[in-house]
């Protein structure tokens, strides 16, 4: 087994781990992270549209 499978498997064990032992927690940290990639692409967004002259507000 090379180190690459070894360690996505021990990866993957490990996110099964704490799904199981502290679901609540692993759900507050899946918001969260969903929240970083929505503020990151709405920047990206804003920056775009500023280049262009269309800096419209998204909501």
């Amino acid at each position: 087994m090379n180190l690459k499978k070894v360690l996505v498997l021990a990866g993957v064990a490990l996110v099964l781990f704490l799904l199981i032992t502290q679901p609540e927690q692993s759900a507050s940290a899946v918001q969260q992270v969903l929240g970083w990639l929505r503020q990151g692409a709405e920047s990206i967004i804003t920056f775009i549209r500023s280049l262009f002259g269309t800096a419209t507000p998204l909501s």
